[in-house]
């Protein structure tokens, strides 16, 4: 380290330009319009992590509906909850927590055909090829069982086991009730000094000269400054885009489903430790089983289903006696152009929103507060900041966009309008990649922002229907019986830790008393 980056107390100024010197304020004070799950997720990190650098404000109106039908995550989640000191089983009581392995994908690849997205490692990699490749091999040879069978999140959700220790974990994630989720973090944030303010914003102030968001006037004429504004007001992103006209990339030609239908139903039977997806004529259901009752929806494109015909089909494949209305959500899948624009941050469905299949929202939501946080203007907003996080927000959502738009564009599924025009789409450029690279050498690259593993990305395409024409050839370097033996022993591993746990539903019972 230099003396310069020891002592900048006669520091020259920068080199580089910076075209928002306008908005070289410090940041003190920090106001977030909008509560819910990523108002409060917000409010609660900044409060716990950067409490006594800065204050926190969060405005919420008390008129606006929540649809609680529960949230799916993934497992980042864990890490994120570690961080801000969240205890496990005080979350999970608050908020009616099960444990999740994975998503059972019923009905895309072609109807009546099903397989699981799990959580877990399937397998063992070598330093040259990941373990589909051996499995392929020995596949050839004929000795090779399904590819789940040798993943044990995978095993143990088919089967309905869950249990975690250190001596064996699992990779797991969380269904929640969203509704709990955001009381339970509002205690926290409170505690930690959040000032929590009822009201509607009536005016969003701007500085004349910067732009930069000022201060918000409720329809009580409260009068709430601020340094920097963080948005979580939903889809309509009241200070991004009603105030800052950031724009929005319409994505609807890749995701074709524009419309959700959600519901409540009480359980019928115990709560299993995955997400189901189950495909129809027209978009997509999902299952969300908690403690007590299950989330229910539907996912549709309204081209092809009317709001009548999506809670009317909801309804008659439900379980349980139902314990709230239906509700139709309207949406336009896609996200903003700037995830950080002036002195504000979108978070949430502010930021975007890419349909709920593979359980992204809150996992996008923590992303962009870490990401915030690693780069927080406690000195004043930076272009070089701004630009940073907007790059990153980018590639993060574009990765997203291509692991989701899989599971539509590879499918054997020619049976309705829909998934005829699930065939004929375009992709994204990247996507026709990826899924050339993976069928013609079996390899999967990562983008810089792909939250999902290779695991995840052989899982789905194999299980969409997608095989490679070849596999390594480091797979050769492995005699046939070694081989062999090598598949055995890891199916034995597999088989012989699942047999070993209990029912998700004992566990449970058991963990949270």
């Amino acid at each position: 380290m230099t003396s310069l980056d020891l002592d900048n107390t006669h520091a020259k100024p920068s080199r580089f330009a910076n075209s928002n010197e306008g908005a070289s304020k410090s940041v003190k004070k920090v106001v977030i319009a909008g509560g819910g799950t990523a108002g409060w997720m917000a409010a609660t990190a900044l409060s716990r992590l950067l409490g006594k650098s800065i204050s926190v404000t969060l405005v919420e109106s008390k008129d606006i509906g929540i649809v609680g039908v529960g949230e799916a995550t993934i497992p980042p989640i864990r890490t994120f909850h570690k961080l801000l000191g969240i205890d496990e089983k005080a979350f999970m009581k608050a908020s009616q927590a099960t444990f999740k392995l994975g998503i059972e994908f019923q009905n895309w690849r072609e109807s009546d055909h099903s397989y699981i997205h799990s959580f877990g490692i399937t397998g063992r990699e070598c330093w040259a090829g990941e373990f589909h490749h051996f499995w392929l091999r020995a596949k050839e040879y004929g000795f090779a069982d399904d590819f789940g069978d040798y993943c044990p999140e995978l095993i143990a959700a088919k089967q309905g086991k869950f249990a975690t220790s250190d001596a064996m974990p699992l990779n797991f994630a969380y269904h929640f009730d969203a509704v709990a989720y955001g009381r339970f973090l509002k205690q926290l944030a409170i505690q930690a000094g959040v000032t929590h303010i009822e009201g509607d914003i009536k005016q969003v102030e701007q500085c004349p000269t910067s732009g930069n968001i000022t201060a918000l006037r409720l329809t009580d004429n409260t009068h709430i400054s601020g340094d920097f504004f963080i948005d979580c007001t939903g889809f309509k992103g009241l200070l991004i885009e009603e105030t800052l006209h950031t724009g929005y990339d319409n994505w609807q030609h890749y995701l074709m489903c524009d419309r959700a239908v959600a519901m409540q139903t009480e359980l019928t039977d115990a709560p299993l430790p995955y997400t189901k997806s189950v495909a129809n004529h027209a978009g997509w259901r999902w299952q969300i089983p908690l403690q007590q009752r299950m989330g229910n929806g539907l996912v549709y494109c309204s081209r092809y289903m009317s709001d009548d015909e999506a809670i009317d089909t909801l309804k008659s494949q439900v379980t349980g006696n139902p314990i709230n209305t239906p509700r139709v959500i309207r949406f336009t899948p896609g996200k903003r152009r700037m995830g950080w624009n002036k002195n504000c941050v979108a978070l949430g469905l502010a930021s975007g929103f890419i349909e709920p299949l593979e359980s992204t929202s809150i996992h996008l939501i923590m992303t962009g507060l870490v990401r915030l946080m690693r780069l927080f203007p406690f000195d004043g907003v930076t272009q070089s900041a701004i630009d940073e996080y907007n790059t990153k927000f980018a590639s993060e959502m574009d990765a997203i966009l291509d692991f989701i738009v899989m599971h539509y564009k590879v499918t054997n599924r020619t049976d309705s309008p829909f998934w005829q025009q699930c065939q004929r789409m375009d992709i994204p450029q990247s996507l026709t990649h990826k899924l050339r690279l993976f069928e013609e050498t079996g390899r999967v690259f990562l983008d810089d922002g792909d939250i999902f593993r290779v695991d995840s990305w052989t899982q789905v395409l194999m299980g969409q229907g997608l095989m490679p024409k070849q596999y390594h050839k480091v797979a050769d370097e492995m005699s046939e019986e070694a081989l062999k033996q090598f598949m055995a022993g890891l199916k034995q591993q597999v088989t012989q830790r699942v047999n070993s746990l209990p029912s998700h539903h004992a566990f449970l019972s058991q963990y949270l008393g």
